[in-house]
């Protein structure tokens, strides 16, 4: 039988799971484009249990999922001892086990936990032997599919309906946190900018988010600022909320991520960086602008809330358009995107693709998003490589 049979043609796969776990161990965005995963298998099996295995620390984007019984937090780096403790509370307590990543760890703990695997794998050599554990397996592609359509191609071997829609949620708890961190959250039209991705190479200028604060303001919105919690991003920051007009409020590290949620769904525009929190805007169906530079658009763009199409990715590799809901607006270098860390090649330095992009054509972006504007493309205004 070839690696990738069908599970449909594997008769113990043939019976309804009643246990189902679903592993991610990556980073939040991960595990946020794993959700539509989850509904799928939740619209199949309605009435199995479904637990979810994640690093700790990346929860957060799952908190009050209504598709999920529990969150298992796994740590990135765990000691013996942990790790030990780990395999035996998962040993063969699943039916069917769900990687989504092709990695050594996904794969072991895939076999470990389920009578029967299925996941994603690298077609390389050195894979091989991770084929042994699993019953079925699809070829893991990062660079020209889509990471929703990647991981929905795993559970359709085995037949089920995908649903292309990731599934942005917070609780109760969440939801008064938000209300307590901006309480006009109801009367004021406002707008989220999250100024500080996780990764500085990924960052836009502190000037040209003033530029588009001010004009949103102008615009009659109030600017909301978000960003990680981490000392390098809360200087970002902070520095920049320094430049805004007044009446911006910073909530740059002060929110939970379910009660960051909220505010979103709350919001009238979002413009963010390549980070999770743009995937959640996106998902949410808020009008986004997704500010991108070295990183792949095919694979990581945010995914429109109204997008089905899992053959072809909603992004091109090079240009800014938008789709739905989002406006994907890409760097203004000519080597964009070069899928490396920075133009120094580590994750704090800066690209020139993204230091370079006006604010107008931000700006731009966001007028035509929030008018629903169709489907259009706005063309690069090219700066060249850096040192040509």
């Amino acid at each position: 039988m070839d690696d990738r049979t069908a599970i449909a043609s594997v008769p113990d796969l043939r019976s309804t799971p009643k246990q189902i776990l679903v592993i991610c161990t990556r980073r939040i965005g991960d595990v946020l484009l794993a959700t539509p995963v989850v509904r799928t298998l939740r619209s199949a099996f309605s009435e199995a249990a479904i637990d979810f295995l994640a690093f700790a620390g990346t929860a957060g984007v799952l908190v009050g999922n209504p598709d999920l019984r529990a969150v298992i937090a796994v740590p990135e780096r765990p000691g013996l001892a942990e790790h030990l403790a780990l395999l035996r509370r998962l040993r063969r307590r699943y039916d069917l086990a769900v990687s989504l990543l092709p990695g050594d760890r996904p794969t072991l703990y895939a076999w470990i936990a389920a009578r029967r695997r299925i996941g994603t794998l690298a077609e390389d050599r050195k894979s091989r032997w991770k084929r042994a554990l699993l019953d079925a397996w699809v070829p893991f592609d990062n660079l020209g599919t889509h990471t929703v359509a990647m991981n929905l191609g795993v559970i359709e071997q085995i037949g089920l309906r995908a649903k292309p829609v990731p599934v942005v949620t917070w609780d109760a708890a969440a939801e008064a946190e938000a209300k307590s961190a901006f309480p006009e959250i109801e009367a004021a039209r406002h707008a989220v900018l999250h100024v500080s991705p996780k990764f500085a190479y990924k960052s836009w200028t502190e000037t040209g988010w003033v530029v588009l604060a001010r004009h949103l303001q102008e615009r009659g919105l109030r600017v909301l600022l978000a960003g990680g919690a981490s000392p390098e991003e809360r200087r970002f920051v902070d520095a920049t909320f320094a430049a805004m007009p007044a009446g911006a409020v910073n909530l740059a590290g002060r929110t939970s991520l379910a009660a960051l949620a909220f505010l979103l769904s709350k919001a009238a525009l979002y413009v963010g960086t390549d980070t999770a929190v743009t995937h959640m805007a996106a998902a949410l169906g808020v009008p986004t602008v997704a500010l991108f530079g070295p990183s792949n658009p095919v694979k990581w763009g945010p995914w429109p809330a109204a997008y089905a199409d899992l053959s072809r990715s909603p992004w091109s590799m090079r240009g800014s358009a938008q789709v739905g809901n989002v406006f994907l607006v890409q760097g203004e270098t000519t080597c964009v995107p070069c899928l490396l860390e920075g133009c120094e090649r580590h994750v704090k330095s800066q690209s020139d693709c993204l230091q370079h992009l006006p604010a107008a054509r931000v700006i731009a972006a966001a007028e035509a998003v929030m008018a629903g504007a169709p489907r259009r493309v706005i063309p690069l205004s090219v700066v060249p490589e850096r040192g040509v």
